[in-house]
């Protein structure tokens, strides 16, 4: 692990060790590790919204069924094992 320091003002110091001592946290990094990791779960959940959303807005609806399902599982094997040859 990689160390990284910061500056906080005094009542943003106070706010983590309070965090710290009431959320049950051993160190200010396990905190701030959190909280990141909390914010990237966020941004991940953000952008497969945003492609779920340009997926919806692609084109013409089609239906899915099961037929759907397996033409497209037959497709993309055939599709893995011609790249399989070619390597």
């Amino acid at each position: 692990m990689t160390t990284m320091n910061i500056s906080l003002p005094e009542a943003m110091r106070k706010f983590v060790e309070k965090q710290i001592s009431e959320e049950g946290y051993s160190t200010a990094s396990e905190y701030i590790r959190a909280l990141l990791r909390d914010e990237q779960k966020r941004k991940a959940k953000a952008k497969l919204e945003d492609l779920l959303l340009e997926g919806i807005k692609s084109g013409d609806p089609i239906e899915v069924t099961p037929e759907y399902w397996e033409d497209l599982r037959r497709h993309l094997k055939a599709r893995g094992a011609e790249r399989k040859k070619r390597k």
